[in-house]
């Protein structure tokens, strides 16, 4: 299995600052919205060569890995 070469670093938070956004993360997965979005994306399946996007309208597209990574054409430096 090849490694990446990009090394993924936490963010350098008190054990406060660390504790209360572990709680604010925790709050904002459990929404009901995003409850449904999961249960959605589990009933859907995902697959290795896309990720699955809602829109505001509620419709679920499936988007290749390329266009989602390069902002669908656009790049990333606009970001």
């Amino acid at each position: 299995m090849k490694t990446s070469p990009f090394k993924v670093t936490k963010q350098k938070l008190s054990a406060k600052a660390a504790a209360a956004k572990k709680a604010r993360d925790i709050k904002a997965a459990k929404t009901p919205i995003r409850r449904a979005r999961k249960a959605e994306n589990q009933r859907l399946g995902q697959r290795p060569d896309s990720d699955l996007h809602h829109t505001k309208s509620g419709i679920v597209k499936r988007i290749s890995i390329k266009n989602n990574r390069g902002n669908f054409g656009s790049g990333t430096k606009k970001e």
